[in-house]
């Protein structure tokens, strides 16, 4: 599919600010059957932009505005086109679950095997991968038993944590949004030896469908598969990641890939305004005018 994505921040501070610097993982990935056409960030006020590739090979653009300032708008265009077929079809058995620690000697493998900033990887962990997975063989199976798991018994709630909730917070709950249940699902997968990303990006909502975590930014779990790579799995929505999904950044979880990061000098009190719009293009539709791959103004 092609697709057009919007997505707009917006920080208001009640008194001026100043000295604001900032990064932003924005950009969309061009790999994995994906490709970014084209992407246009604006700053506003005016800032000069650079940008460089992360340890994990997202793309981050930084800024900073030094003179005093009420508002930040940052506004990102993207058009993209995905792949509508998952990339590891749901009935492949790929992976035997007792050979799956044997992904610990891999680089690409070692650091999605570990607790990170949101997630804990620990014994009671453990117990209830196995509880989620029992009878599963397949490490691909055991994953999807796990995403099955996650759909089925915990409840979607919008505002009900915040960006910051860690993983144990939501295992108690039982409630959270497509972040936590990216993040609970990471520790279940990392529990059974199972390396596991986060993936974040946008979610593409289309007219016959009814997904979850749609017109804003969307997380959901890539696990990686002997022989296959990494493979899309989206517990909000209990289905295996195709061309609906837009994918910008990965990491251990949300602190490696947050959209907008930074720092500045003045009041702590803001209002935070996000918008994001994903909208499918016919093929031969161009893509909005002034657009530009190298993220300048």
């Amino acid at each position: 599919m092609k697709l057009h994505v919007f997505h707009r921040t917006r920080y208001r501070y009640a008194t001026s600010v100043q000295e604001s610097f900032n990064e932003a993982r924005l950009q969309p990935i061009s790999g994995g059957g994906q490709v970014c056409h084209n992407f246009l960030l604006k700053v506003l006020p005016t800032s000069r932009l650079s940008h460089y590739l992360d340890f994990y090979l997202n793309y981050v653009h930084l800024f900073e505005i030094s003179e005093a300032h009420t508002e930040l708008s940052i506004e990102a265009n993207a058009t993209v086109t995905t792949v509508d077929t998952p990339p590891l079809p749901l009935a492949a058995t790929p992976a035997p679950l007792a050979q799956i620690g044997a992904c610990a000697r891999l680089d690409r493998c070692y650091d999605f095997l570990q607790s990170s900033t949101y997630v804990e990887v620990n014994a009671d962990l453990w117990r209830l991968a196995i509880d989620a997975t029992q009878g599963q063989t397949d490490a691909w199976q055991a994953a999807q038993a796990i995403m099955g798991h996650i759909h089925r018994e915990f409840r979607y709630q919008p505002a009900a944590t915040h960006v910051h909730t860690h993983m144990r917070e939501v295992l108690q709950t039982r409630t959270g949004v497509c972040q936590d249940f990216a993040h609970v699902m990471l520790g279940l997968c990392r529990a059974l030896k199972i390396p596991a990303r986060y993936a974040s990006g946008y979610l593409y909502n289309g007219p016959a469908d009814q997904l979850k975590g749609a017109q804003a930014s969307h997380a959901w779990v890539e696990v990686y598969m002997p022989g296959r790579g990494w493979c899309g799995l989206d517990p909000t929505n209990n289905r295996a990641a195709d061309g609906h999904y837009v994918k910008v950044a990965a990491g251990r979880d949300y602190a490696d890939v947050p959209p907008i990061k930074g720092t500045y000098r003045g009041t702590a009190k803001r209002q935070l305004i996000v918008d994001v719009l994903v909208s499918r293009l016919e093929d031969d539709e161009p893509a909005p005018p002034d657009q530009r791959v190298d993220g300048s103004v």
